[in-house]
Parts: C-alpha cells; structure tokens; sequence
C-alpha cells in the first residue's frame, strides 16, 4: 500500500528509471541518440560531422520532433483540464503508448545496421515523443516536482541544498523547502542512474527487448498519477486555506 507521504517523490523516481532506461537502451541502438536530452543531440551532431562514426537524421530532428510533441502535449493538456478531468493519467497512457510504440518497432524490425534509416527514425521518434510527453506532464501536472529527465539541474539542485543543510545556518524556512526539495531530488537522481544500468545491461543482452523495461514502468506509473491526484488535492487545499 502506498502512503500518502510517498506520493509525492513515487511517481517522479519512477519516472526518473523510465527516461533513464530509454535514454541509454536509445543511445545504444539508434547510433547516440538522446530521447530526452536536446543538449546532447546537438553534440552528437558536431560529433557526427567531424567523425562520422554516429547517426545524423535522428539527432537533427529529434529537436523539432521534441518541441512540437510538447507543444501538442501542452495545447492537449489545456484542453483536457477545460474540460474538468486532470491531464495527468491521460499523459501517463500517452507515454506508455509511445514508448510500446517504440518497442514495437525495434523488436519487429530487429537491430538497425543503419541507424538513419527511415524505420531506425520513425522508432526513435517516438521514443522522442515519449519522452516530450514526459517532460510536458512533469511541468504540468507534477507541479514542484524535479525533473525527472535532466539531471544536470536536479544534482545541482540537490548539491546546494545538501550544502544549505550541512551548514545548518539558513533560515528556518529555507532549511524546510531545502530539505523537501532533496527529499524529492535525490530519489529521481537515484532512479535515472539506476535506470540507466538497468537499461544499458539488458540492451547488451537482449536488444530491442529491452525497451520493455521503460513500457512496464511507464504503465505501472499510471495507477500512481491517479493516486498523485488524489493526494494533491488536500495539499492544494491547505494552502489556499492558509494563504
């Protein structure tokens, strides 16, 4: 049974493991494709074009794949809540359908010999899309949580609030939201590492397969967002009584 006070960092770490396992299982069979890292598509890029030993069409378009998968997601999400329903599990079934999409493909199609080809593409843009979508529904419907793909900002995040905590000499408060604030990173770092050498050692060993890895998760998160939702609600409500 899962408590009200683990709700809160549950669904983001478990998130955190999904990006990770794709992130890495994508890099390792589409030729250094990020699904969830636009910095590193631009590197992969330059490095392509010096070396030729990484794919090009993938990473060059996963940038405008990436931001008009959120736009969508975004103008999709506003109108689901005008509507009067919480976008939340709806994006969670989104992400799972794109990264079975994904799998589906990768499997079907088996290892890519070349990885700009016009299948290696369409799989890993949907393994894009997923991750677009993830990104979209963490900012919208996990409102204050950390990212749960980039953890260039949450290490950092979780590195001066730890320092805040050991030098014990901040405001009250501010030691309070610090504390909270690791509280919560420092399970999504975890997850994403964790994921990562889950997904790196079953890519080794299975291929494609190992993409099921990230489905599962992505699935098993789904009953969490409702339980997200039903949480949030007394929390949001506390606040606007207090204030």
């Amino acid at each position: 049974m899962i408590r009200e006070e683990n709700a809160d960092w549950l669904l983001p770490t478990v998130l955190s493991t999904t990006a990770g396992a794709v992130d890495v299982i994508g890099f390792l069979t589409l030729g250094g494709l990020f699904t969830a890292h636009i910095t590193g598509n631009v590197v992969i890029v330059a490095a392509h074009y010096v070396t030729g030993g990484f794919s090009q069409i993938g990473p060059l378009l996963a940038v405008p794949v990436f931001m008009a998968v959120m736009g969508l997601v975004t103008l999709a999400s506003g109108a689901i809540a005008r509507a009067g329903s919480s976008p939340l599990r709806q994006l969670l079934w989104l992400q799972t359908a794109l990264l079975a999409g994904f799998l589906g493909i990768g499997v079907g199609f088996g290892r890519f010999p070349d990885a700009d080809s016009s299948m290696a593409v369409l799989a890993g843009m949907l393994g894009v899309a997923a991750m677009a979508t993830q990104n979209v529904l963490v900012k919208i419907a996990l409102k204050g949580a950390p990212s749960t793909a980039v953890m260039t900002t949450n290490i950092t995040q979780l590195t001066v609030d730890l320092a805040t905590l050991a030098r014990s000499r901040a405001d009250p408060d501010e030691l309070g939201k610090a504390r909270r604030r690791a509280r919560m990173t420092f399970p999504c770092v975890i997850g994403f590492v964790g994921g990562c050498a889950a997904g790196a050692v079953l890519e080794v060993k299975l291929g494609f397969w190992a993409l099921a890895l990230p489905v599962v998760l992505s699935a098993l998160a789904v009953p969490l967002g409702r339980f997200e939702k039903l949480t949030a609600g007394p929390r949001i409500t506390t606040q606007s009584r207090s204030s």
